[in-house]
């Protein structure tokens, strides 16, 4: 279990309300194979959190036992300090409603266009006419710089492109809640920055919480605001933090190689931290 520093650096602020989301005694199984035992974290209202490990550790697990896809065989989520896992079937769906999820593939629907995408959880859940959808679709896009792209279709746009169309279906209800599963996965250095800064754009625009799948350092150092580290070895959380603080101030060797990778040999700044990319610069203004 994480101690010492390693189970500090939560966002300033976060004990004076309650959490936004709190595991507690969360274990994944499947069958009698453990994946994670024992998870305790909390995630501020606001703020943008980070599950990290190499991979196997089980962050995308966690993530679907988060958002309701999977019953953790121990412990239980909480949502406002209200039990998800304890709810009843009608309770959960509509705690689910506040969350709005972006896939690793981005899973867009290949036969409609990027507009009928958006309009689709629109069309599900609310009872907004035909004309309306079409609005909203048109916004979500244009929040997340495709504004014009409303009738293109995924194979029409770049990788890049599919990611943020997938975060604007994501956006589509205004949920409070974004969860985010590898959201730079299979894209180029540019690409992958241009998201990260959307990322903390949209946080502050709708004043949301995010919570983000990734191994990625450079997304980690840029957006994260606290984070958990998960183990597959010891089939735990070995730190909870800023990942800052957690390269600073950890004494655990699995953590700081995780976070110093990259630069660890040379004597470099870590591929992605604070210090290496402001060295590498921020590139603004080009389409993905």
């Amino acid at each position: 279990m994480p101690s010492g520093s390693d189970r500090g650096g939560s966002s300033a602020g976060a004990a004076a309300t309650p959490p936004r989301i709190r595991v507690v005694d969360l274990t994944m199984a499947y069958g009698d194979f453990v994946i994670q035992r024992d998870l305790n974290f909390s995630v501020a209202r606001g703020e943008i959190f980070i599950i990290m490990g190499g991979s196997g550790c089980g962050k995308s697990t966690l993530l679907r036992h988060l958002i309701g896809l999977i019953r953790p065989a121990r412990g239980d989520v909480l949502f406002d300090e209200q039990t998800f896992w304890g709810a009843d079937d009608e309770q959960r769906q509509l705690m689910t409603r506040r969350f709005g999820v972006l896939y690793q593939s981005g899973a867009l629907w290949s036969s409609m266009t990027l507009a009928e995408n958006i309009g689709l959880p629109l069309g599900e859940f609310t009872e907004l006419t035909p004309g309306q959808i079409r609005e909203l679709a048109a916004l979500k896009l244009s929040l997340v710089g495709l504004g014009g792209f409303e009738d293109f279709y995924p194979s029409e746009i770049s990788g890049g492109m599919q990611k943020r169309a997938g975060l604007a279906r994501a956006m589509a209800l205004d949920p409070d809640i974004l969860f985010l599963d590898e959201p730079s996965a299979g894209l180029d250095p540019v690409s992958s920055r241009l998201l990260d800064d959307l990322i903390l754009e949209l946080r502050s625009s709708l004043d949301c919480t995010v919570v983000a799948v990734t191994h990625e350092l450079a997304s980690i150092f840029t957006i994260a605001d606290n984070s958990v580290y998960l183990n597959a070895e010891t089939r735990t959380m070995l730190a909870q933090g800023n990942p800052r603080t957690l390269l600073a101030e950890s004494k655990d060797p699995k953590i700081h190689a995780f976070l110093t990778r990259g630069g660890q040999e040379s004597g470099d700044a870590p591929a992605g931290s604070p210090s290496g990319r402001a060295a590498g610069g921020r590139t603004t203004g080009a389409r993905t």
